[in-house]
C-alpha cells in the first residue's frame, strides 16, 4: 500500500490542508442555518456549539495521532479496514462518496441558483454545469491546483465571518449601528428561559450543529498528499480546531446577542442583517457571494475527498483497478471524472424530475439531508480504529508527541454523544426519514460486501 500511495503527487502545505478541512465544514449551512438551530434551543445553541466542538476535538486529534504514525490516502478508511473489519472500511469509503455524491448534487443545484442574483435569466442547471466542470478541470490539473482553488474559496468565508464577529462586537460593545448606545449582553437571557425549547429541543439542535462539523475529517485523506505529512498534520489539527470553534461559536455568540432569539425569523440571514446594521447596504450581495463560494468549496472539496476514497477501493480490490489510474500529473483522473459524472447526472434529474413530478423537490431535500448519517460514520470509526490502534501497537506511544489525551475514555464519551444525536435525530420529525435513508444505504453498502466476500 505504501508504494501506491507514493504515486500521488504530495505537494499539500499545511496551510491547504487547513483551507480543505475548512472549506468542508464551513459551508451554507453556518450562513443560512443558524436561525433554525436556534428557534429550537434559545442561547443555549452556544452550548451545543461547544459540545460538539469538544466531540470534534476529540475525534480529530484521534486521528492525528494514528496519522502521525502512518499517513495515507483514505486513512480513516483503511484504518477502519485494519484495525476493525475490512468490512468497516469498505462501509466507511462508501460512506464517504454517498455522502459527498449527494452533497455535491445540491452544492451544484445551490450554486445555480445563487448565480440567478445577479443572471436571472440563466437557467440554475446551467450555470451548475459549468461550476462543475471547472472544478472537474481543476482538480485534474494537479493537487497543487486544487489546494490554491480550495484555499482562496475557503479564506473568503472565513474572512467574511471575521468581518462579522468584528462588526458584530463593535455593535454589542460600542453601539455602532445602534446610534452609539451599546447593545450589551442582555440577549443573552432576557427573553425567556436559557433552554428555550426544554431537554428534546436543545437535542434537536445539537443533532444539526453536531452534523455541521462535518468533513473536518477531510484532513485524514488529504494527509497522503502533504508535502510534510507529520509536520502538516500536527500543525493543521491544532490549528484548525481553534479556528472553527471561534468561526462558528463566535459568529452564533454574535448573532444571538444583537437579536433576541425569538425574533430571528422575521430578520431573514442574520449574517445579512448584521452587516446591514452597520450601514453596509450592499450586504444582501455580499452573503450571497459569500454563499455561492461556500457552495463551491464544499463541491470542490467533496469531489477531492470522494475521488480519493474511490481510489482506495480500488487499491483494496472492491471496484475496477481502472480507478487506480494516475494523470501525468499523478492525480486519480478516472475517480474524479466518475465523481463529476454522478453530480452531473443528479443535477440532469433535479432538472428533470420539477417537468413531471410536481413533488420532486422534497423528495431532493431528504436525499440531501440523508448526508447526515454517512457523514458520521468516519467518526465512529476513527474513534474506534485509534482504541484498537494502541493495544495493537503500544510501542508507538513512546515518545509519540500528538496523542490523544484520557484515551479511551474519551473516545468512549465521544461516541455516546454521537449515538445520543442519533437517537434523538430518530424522534424528530425533521430527520426522522432522511436518517431512515442514509441507514438504508449503508446497509445496502453492507449486504453487498458480504455477497461479494461470502466465501472469504
Amino acid at each position: 500500500m505504501a508504494e501506491n500511495n507514493k504515486e500521488l503527487n504530495r505537494s499539500l502545505s499545511s496551510f491547504q490542508m487547513e483551507m480543505i478541512a475548512l472549506g468542508g465544514t464551513i459551508g451554507v449551512g453556518l450562513f443560512m442555518g443558524a436561525s433554525s438551530t436556534i428557534s429550537w434551543t434559545g442561547p443555549s445553541v452556544i452550548l451545543a456549539y461547544l459540545i460538539s466542538g469538544l466531540v470534534l476535538y476529540i475525534v480529530m486529534r484521534a486521528l492525528g495521532e494514528m496519522l502521525y504514525i502512518d499517513p495515507e490516502v483514505g486513512s480513516f478508511a483503511n484504518y477502519a479496514k485494519h484495525y476493525i473489519h475490512p468490512a468497516a472500511g469498505y462501509l466507511t469509503v462508501w460512506a464517504n462518496v454517498i455522502q459527498w455524491l449527494m452533497v455535491g448534487i445540491s452544492e451544484t443545484i445551490a450554486v445555480g441558483v445563487y448565480l440567478e442574483y445577479w443572471w436571472p435569466g440563466i437557467p440554475s442547471w446551467v450555470t451548475g454545469v459549468i461550476v462543475l466542470a471547472t472544478l472537474t478541470a481543476a482538480n485534474l490539473v494537479t493537487v497543487k491546483a486544487y489546494g490554491s482553488m480550495e484555499s482562496w474559496f475557503s479564506l473568503i468565508k472565513v474572512l467574511t465571518i471575521i468581518f462579522m464577529i468584528i462588526l458584530g462586537f463593535l455593535v454589542i460593545l460600542f453601539g455602532v449601528g445602534n446610534h452609539g448606545h451599546p447593545l450589551g449582553f442582555s440577549n443573552l437571557w432576557s427573553h425567556g428561559s436559557f433552554f428555550a425549547g426544554g431537554i428534546k429541543g436543545f437535542m434537536f439542535a445539537l443533532s444539526i450543529v453536531m452534523t455541521s462539523y462535518q468533513a473536518i475529517e477531510l484532513i485524514g485523506i488529504t494527509a497522503g498528499e502533504a508535502k510534510d505529512p507529520q509536520v502538516a498534520i500536527v500543525k493543521s489539527i491544532k490549528s484548525i480546531v481553534a479556528r472553527i470553534l471561534i468561526f462558528y461559536v463566535g459568529s452564533i455568540f454574535v448573532i444571538i446577542t444583537i437579536y433576541p432569539w425569538n425574533q430571528l425569523d422575521q430578520v431573514g440571514s442574520p449574517f445579512v442583517e448584521t452587516f446591514a446594521r452597520v450601514g453596509i447596504t450592499a450586504a444582501a450581495g455580499i452573503i450571497n457571494f459569500v454563499m455561492m463560494t461556500a457552495a463551491i468549496s464544499a463541491l470542490n472539496s467533496g469531489l477531492f475527498s470522494s475521488s480519493r476514497m474511490l481510489y482506495t477501493l480500488a487499491m483494496n480490490k472492491e471496484i475496477s483497478p481502472k480507478f487506480l489510474k494516475l494523470s501525468k500529473r499523478r492525480v486519480p483522473e478516472v475517480a474524479v471524472l466518475a465523481m463529476s459524472a454522478g453530480i452531473l447526472l443528479g443535477i440532469v434529474l433535479n432538472a428533470i424530475l420539477p417537468l413531471i413530478w410536481h413533488d420532486s423537490s422534497k423528495i431532493f431535500v431528504m436525499v440531501y439531508s440523508a448526508s447526515t448519517l454517512p457523514g458520521m460514520v468516519p467518526w465512529f470509526v476513527i474513534l474506534w480504529s485509534q482504541i484498537k490502534f494502541r493495544k495493537e501497537h503500544p510501542e508507538y506511544l513512546k515518545g509519540h508527541p500528538f496523542k490523544l489525551a484520557l484515551s479511551p475514555i474519551s473516545n468512549y464519551f465521544a461516541m455516546f454523544m454521537l449515538i445520543i444525536t442519533l437517537v434523538f435525530m430518530t424522534i424528530n420529525p425533521d430527520t426522522q426519514i432522511p436518517l431512515l435513508i442514509g441507514f438504508s444505504l449503508l446497509a445496502l453498502v453492507l449486504v453487498v460486501y458480504f455477497i461479494k466476500h461470502r466465501k472469504d
